[in-house]
């Protein structure tokens, strides 16, 4: 199901814990069938919990739990922007609220186009840099007021 290379690099996770305890690398081996797959579908996760000795609803527990966990396809560019509480404070919301203008799109939706898809995150980490988005889950951009996420638009285009 998943390629050698890949498997490599989940043995390499597993690795880090003891031997009884190998469920532990089960975020790192659903973000590293992400990047091969593209998204976690039922048979990938099916895959990683039986690779992990894990029972299925485990892993799939972990997945939808977190936001960088996609279970479906998604654009090119996933946006992912936090709306808790210090973001909303901080203009979270207005930032949204443009997003879905611009890229006519709901939260949660792609742009036809595929390039595009918008989602909400749970904090990030990031609250004195609010409001904070999250590009394919490894590009922190700050401070997303809509200037800043026009340039980032212009910028995937």
């Amino acid at each position: 199901m998943l390629t050698t290379d890949s498997l490599q690099k989940i043995d390499r996770e597993i690795a880090k814990y003891p031997p009884d305890r190998r469920d532990s690398a089960v975020m790192a081996a659903l973000a590293i069938a992400q990047d091969e797959k593209g998204h976690l579908g039922a048979e990938v996760m099916a895959f990683v919990a039986e690779y992990l000795g894990m029972p299925p609803v485990a892993v799939e527990e972990v997945a939808t739990f977190y936001t960088m966990y996609d279970l479906a396809p998604v654009g090119k560019y996933k946006l992912c922007v936090c709306t808790n509480l210090p973001c909303a404070l901080r203009g979270a919301t207005d930032a949204v609220a443009h997003l879905k203008r611009t890229l006519g799109v709901e939260l949660g939706e792609t742009t036809p186009d595929g390039r595009f898809t918008l989602k909400e995150g749970e904090c990030f980490g990031a609250c004195g840099d609010a409001p904070v988005m999250l590009v394919n889950n490894v590009r922190m951009c700050s401070f997303m007021q809509p200037e800043q996420i026009d340039r980032l638009l212009g910028e995937c285009k």
